[in-house]
């Protein structure tokens, strides 16, 4: 007779647990946005000087690693103004006005998905023919006109920005919301007296917030492009504020002599945008059904 031993009988009986593995560009990605909140959330503990401070007698200064003192760790700007405490304040205003630009937009855009889907008729048309308008339209222009006729204030270009976008989560709460009306769910929720307002908070929109995060973190990166360029032209936030946009125009005169002014804010913004997307397009293959057999 032959007793089988417990580790082996274990071992044969005991499931496999796979473990979920994540790409390495996408935990770099990860890794880099909690680094930018954390600085988002710190700014006014990690920097080391009034970002606004000036001293024309330290102007120009290089960077540590150019032979530079550990006074200024990034050096100094035009003014005399240190290039790391402009940077941290810089990444928490940009941030600030991509996610409240966004989450503007992202709000407007499902509320007026949600009407269109519901009363159809008069009132879908309206809503479709402003997002039709809306697309058509180039939006530095839009973002041009309104900054001339109401002045650049930081509130306001914060809504400037929410205008970016809202058409595209109107036409995906739009369709997503008509293909949910049809489904077994809806269907039985109102047969049982359910209100729409009901239906819609309640059924619906839990099961398409993950195509509106998706969207979310697609937006995200192209309005603070869309900061960056205004600010560097000169037409978004203003001194004595600072932003990425505002670093990386004001230090375009000075890249043959002092090129960390705008490398430095430039290569944030690119890190940024690209850790976005990457993270962005990682959650759509890991939420879309039909790509997540092949994403695993």
């Amino acid at each position: 007779m032959t007793l089988a031993l417990p580790w082996r009988r274990w071992g044969r009986t005991a499931p496999t647990k796979t473990r979920q593995r994540y790409p390495a560009v996408v935990v770099l990605a990860m890794l880099f946005i909690v680094f930018l909140f954390c600085i988002f959330c710190f700014a006014d503990v990690l920097a080391p000087y009034d970002y606004r401070a000036q001293s024309l007698r330290h102007r120009l200064a290089p960077p540590i690693f150019l032979g530079g003192t550990g006074t200024h760790f990034l050096g100094t700007d035009e003014l005399g103004r240190d290039v790391l405490s402009r940077l941290i304040y810089a990444i928490r205003f940009s941030i600030l006005v991509a996610l409240g630009g966004t989450a503007i937009g992202a709000l407007v855009g499902t509320m007026l998905g949600f009407l269109a889907a519901h009363f159809r008729g008069l009132v879908e048309e309206i809503i479709m023919m402003l997002a039709d308008v809306q697309a058509s339209l180039p939006f530095m222009l839009i973002a041009l006109a309104l900054i001339a006729a109401f002045g650049g204030s930081f509130l306001l270009f914060i809504f400037i920005m929410g205008f970016y976008g809202w058409e595209i989560f109107a036409r995906l709460t739009r369709g997503v919301v008509i293909s949910a009306q049809g489904q077994g769910y809806a269907t039985a929720m109102t047969a049982l007296g359910a209100t729409p307002w009901t239906i819609y908070t309640r059924h619906i929109l839990p099961n398409i917030m993950s195509v509106l995060i998706v969207q979310f973190t697609l937006n995200f990166p192209q309005v603070i492009l869309l900061e960056t360029s205004l600010s560097f032209l000169g037409l978004g936030i203003r001194p004595p504020l600072t932003s990425l946009g505002q670093m990386l125009g004001a230090g375009r005169a000075y890249l043959t002599t002092a090129w960390w002014i705008a490398v430095l804010p430039g290569t944030v913004i690119f890190l940024t945008t690209m850790s976005i997307s990457i993270l962005g397009d990682w959650i759509r293959d890991r939420l879309d059904p039909t790509l997540r057999g092949s994403s695993s």
